[in-house]
C-alpha cells in the first residue's frame, strides 16, 4: 500500500498533505509514502524532513499510489495518468464538476475532506474547522497588524490611550478564533451570530454577544439556515450602529458550496471611522462584505476593506500539520486489517465519497451532471 503527497502547483497553494511526523505514523499503519520533492517546501518542511521521517522523496509519487493525497484537486492531466481505483483525498470543489467526470470516468475513488460529515465522530478528520481555525486567528493578526492604533489598554504617565472596539461577524469555528485571538490582544470585543447557541459560545470567548430579537436561523450541519431577503435587510439596519462605533470588523459567515450572505453593506462601511480596517473572510464566496474583493485591499469611506483569499495557507506550517493530521485519521478509519478497505457502509466514509468505481455517490453532484431523478 502506497500513499503519495503530491507537490501543490497552484501559486497561492502553500499547504501540504501531510508533514514529516504523520509519515512516520502512517509507515506505522503499514503503508509506504513517497512525497513529491519540495511539496513541503513552501509550509518549511524539507525533503531531508521526510526522508528522515521514512518517506520516499522522487518524482511520480502518484505512480501505482494506493492513495494520493493533495490540497488541492489534481490537474486533468495527472488524473488520467492514475490507475483505476486510485483513492484521492484533497479538497475537491464539485462547481463546475470537470474534475468529478474526470475522475468517474477514470473509476477513481475520490474523497471530499469538505464533505467530512459534522458528528462527533467525524471531529478529528474534519478539515473545514481545523482549516476554519487558522483562518480565523490569521483575520485577527490582519485586523490588528492593519490598524493603526493599539489594540489593548495602555495607561501610562503620558495618559490612558483605550482599547480598540472590534466587531466579529459569525461566530463558527473562524469566528471564535478571530474573537479569542482579539480577546487575548487585548481588544474589547462584541459579536453576532444568528445561531441559538451562537450567544452562550461568543460569551464563553470573553466577548459581548449581540442580540438583535430576530429569531434564529440554525441549520443543518451547524450551519446557519440561507435568511430571506426582508431578514437580510432588518438585520443590516439593526448591525449599522454596531459597524459604525468599530475600529475593526471580521466577516466570517460561510456554508461551503454556497454564496456567503451579505451582513454588511457599502453604506454601512462607509460610516466607520477614519482608519477603520474590515476582514472579510468570506470574500472567495461572494463576500459577507458588500464590495470586498478576494485577495484585495481596497478602501471603501474611510475603513480599509481586506478581502481574504485561501487564508489558510497564508500559515502555512500549522494549517499543513492540522490538515495532514485530519487525512491522517481519515486514512486510519480506511485502513482494516492492514489494508487500505473503505467501508462504505460507513457514514463518514459514505458522506465525504464523491465518485467510486465509474459512479458518483454524492447525490448533489450527481444532480448537477446528470439532473434529478424521477
Amino acid at each position: 500500500m502506497k500513499i503519495a503527497v503530491v507537490r501543490e502547483t497552484r501559486p497561492a497553494e502553500r499547504r501540504v498533505a501531510l508533514v514529516p511526523e504523520q509519515v512516520a505514523k502512517l509507515i506505522e499503519l503499514g503503508y509506504e509514502v513517497a512525497v513529491e520533492p519540495a511539496a513541503g517546501e513552501r509550509a518549511l518542511f524539507s525533503d531531508e524532513q521526510y526522508r528522515d521521517a521514512g518517506a520516499d522523496v522522487a518524482w511520480g509519487a502518484d505512480h501505482a499510489a494506493t492513495i494520493v493525497a493533495s490540497v488541492q484537486p489534481l490537474e486533468r492531466e495527472r488524473l488520467q495518468r492514475l490507475h483505476a481505483g486510485t483513492a484521492l483525498m484533497s479538497f475537491l470543489p464539485t462547481n463546475p464538476p470537470d474534475m468529478v467526470r474526470t475522475a468517474t470516468r477514470a473509476k477513481l475513488t475520490a474523497f471530499a475532506m469538505e464533505l467530512v460529515p459534522r458528528i462527533s465522530r467525524a471531529q478529528s478528520m474534519d478539515a473545514l474547522s481545523s482549516q476554519a481555525l487558522v483562518a480565523g486567528y490569521r483575520a485577527a493578526i490582519v485586523a490588528a497588524e492593519r490598524l493603526p492604533r493599539f489594540f489593548p489598554l495602555n495607561m501610562t504617565a503620558a495618559g490612558t490611550v483605550p482599547p480598540a472596539q472590534v466587531l466579529v461577524l459569525g461566530a463558527g469555528v473562524a469566528g471564535l478564533q478571530a474573537i479569542a485571538t482579539c480577546k487575548r490582544l487585548g481588544a474589547v470585543v462584541k459579536a453576532y451570530d444568528v445561531r441559538t447557541a451562537a450567544a452562550e459560545e461568543i460569551a464563553s470567548m470573553g466577548a459581548v454577544p449581540i442580540e438583535l430579537e430576530l429569531g434564529t436561523l440554525d441549520g443543518p450541519g451547524g450551519y446557519a439556515r440561507e435568511m430571506t431577503a426582508e431578514r437580510a435587510q432588518l438585520q443590516r439596519e439593526l448591525l449599522t450602529p454596531y459597524v459604525a462605533a468599530a475600529d475593526a470588523l471580521i466577516t466570517t459567515a460561510a456554508v461551503p458550496g454556497r454564496t456567503a450572505p451579505q451582513l454588511v453593506s457599502r453604506s454601512m462601511v462607509e460610516q466607520m471611522k477614519p482608519g477603520s480596517v474590515v476582514v472579510d473572510l468570506a470574500s472567495e464566496q461572494g463576500g459577507n462584505v458588500e464590495g470586498s474583493v478576494a485577495g484585495t485591499e481596497l478602501t471603501i469611506g474611510d475603513a480599509l476593506v481586506w478581502g481574504g483569499a485561501n487564508v489558510p495557507s497564508q500559515m502555512a506550517g500549522p494549517a499543513s500539520r492540522l490538515y495532514g493530521q485530519n487525512i491522517t485519521n481519515l486514512i486510519r478509519l480506511m485502513t482494516r486489517n492492514a489494508a487500505f478497505d473503505p467501508d462504505f457502509n460507513d457514514e463518514i466514509v459514505r458522506g465525504c465519497c464523491v465518485t467510486h468505481d465509474g459512479s458518483v455517490l454524492h447525490e448533489p453532484t450527481r444532480e448537477l451532471l446528470e439532473g434529478p431523478m424521477a
